[in-house]
């Protein structure tokens, strides 16, 4: 890129910050809460040796949110200029008057705000010139035709850098912001031909450039992937233990999450609905937030609200001893905030003692899934189905690839059934977690 810097300072986007506040008090708003922030980056993808895209970003924005009483106005403008900051705050103000009173609606109380902004050493910079990307990701994606003749095409490799800072502040006193950078290689390929041909990928990504495997490395693993489920069959219908690799136990934490926020609480549309101190999990299962994690790709001192984030146990031994709750959806259950307006910060499934082979020894006779199709979750009841692909086994040894499967179950049952959280831990966001063992589900088929 021509330019690997931010257009403005920190200090600059705090005054930018202080006089939104201060326009707002002086046009007659009760509160008010903005977001200023700027960022940059570029992608670069390769497909069969030869460039087929290279993207570069460079985006600014503030958002501006007022309240009136109860009554609440947003509004948001990419133009930095004053007289355009000071139309954002006369643009919310007026949607506000036209609103209706919320007893919910406002800025989170004092003494939940986050005091001070602790380095958690998010930002790394990287000045990667578009050769040099271009260059990464051919050898990622040469690496992925090298492992064998019968890896014969590919939907590309791709590197992708994204810097960014922001300021955060309203008119209790709250303002804080910091830098942060986040850095991704990727790469897809296809092996077979005709109708028994097969796709997989695998990507990686840091906060700090300097930690992402070798290109080499992740090409090489995207094409063995795509290898082993060559010849992949159809099984019978049968109800058996379920494995989800660490990727896809990171989406089934993601279920959890979900049905534990308070969006979905407040709205009763949730089947975790007055379930805190009640056993939801196993036993065996802890699940904690660490906000604060040095490069956590989802730390963060403080939430979108600016509320101050802090280590805590959400599940214990089972138990859900907390939701996921921003200071509005909060409110509308009477509860405290927990510090996660914009989501989970670094949640953390204790890992057991068996890498991937061994929770497949364990499980002897079942479906190791590697990948879920489709969006088949009811979270008002627990129903889960999803289309599956992945690998049938029998005496704690993979036999061969499988396709054209659903496994089906209730996410109640699913997570009372968890009898194995791998050490294979996988971070690739805001959920850190190893392969999960299910005792069983039904696997449709044939």
């Amino acid at each position: 890129m021509a330019n690997q810097e931010f257009s403005y300072a920190q200090d600059t986007l705090r005054q930018m910050a202080q006089d939104i506040l201060d326009y707002a008090r002086l046009r007659g708003a009760d509160a008010c809460e903005t977001d200023v922030s700027e960022g940059f980056g570029q992608s670069v993808t390769v497909r069969r040796g030869e460039v087929e895209t290279i993207e570069y970003n460079r985006d600014k924005g503030v958002g501006v949110t007022v309240y009136v009483g109860k009554q609440r106005g947003h509004a948001s403008t990419s133009d930095f200029n004053p007289d355009a900051l000071r139309a954002a705050v006369d643009a919310a103000l007026s949607i506000a008057r036209f609103t209706a009173p919320d007893d919910c609606a406002g800025l989170p109380e004092a003494d939940w705000l986050a005091r001070e902004t602790p380095d958690l050493d998010l930002y790394h910079p990287w000045d990667l010139p578009v050769e040099q990307a271009i260059e990464l990701a051919r050898r990622c994606e040469d690496a992925a035709f090298a492992v064998s003749p019968l890896v014969r095409n590919s939907e590309g490799a791709s590197v992708s850098t994204q810097q960014s800072h922001f300021v955060s502040a309203n008119s209790l006193g709250f303002m804080g912001g910091y830098a942060s950078s986040r850095y991704y290689l990727s790469c897809s390929v296809i092996a077979g031909e005709g109708d028994g041909m097969q796709r997989d990928d695998w990507y990686v990504t840091r906060r700090d450039a300097a930690e992402l495997a070798q290109p080499e490395a992740v090409g090489e693993y995207a094409a063995r992937r795509a290898l082993s489920r060559l010849e992949a069959r159809r099984i019978p219908t049968c109800d058996v233990p379920v494995l989800f690799e660490a990727p896809l136990a990171a989406a089934l934490l993601g279920n959890f999450v979900y049905a534990a926020s308070g969006g979905s609480l407040y709205r009763k549309a949730s089947f975790l609905m007055d379930s805190l101190g009640k056993q939801i999990f196993s036993p065996l299962v802890r699940l904690s937030e660490r906000p604060h994690i040095a490069k956590g790709l989802a730390s963060a001192p403080f939430d979108d609200d600016g509320v101050a984030t802090a280590d805590r146990e959400v599940v214990e031994d089972g138990v859900l001893a907390g939701y996921f709750l921003s200071t509005y959806t909060a409110r509308k259950l009477g509860l405290r905030s927990t510090g996660n307006a914009g989501g989970c910060h670094n949640l953390l499934l204790a890992p057991g003692g068996h890498d991937l082979e061994g929770l497949i020894r364990q499980m002897d006779r079942g479906l190791l899934v590697t990948e879920l199709l489709g969006h088949g979750v009811n979270y008002v009841t627990g129903d889960y189905s999803r289309g599956a692909a992945g690998y049938w086994v029998e005496n704690g040894a993979i036999q061969y690839p499988v396709q054209e499967i659903t496994i089906a179950s209730n996410l109640r049952d699913m997570f009372r059934g968890i009898v194995a959280v791998g050490n294979d831990v996988l971070v690739r966001g805001s959920k850190h977690t190893g392969s999960i063992l299910v005792e069983r589900m039904t696997v449709a088929g044939a």
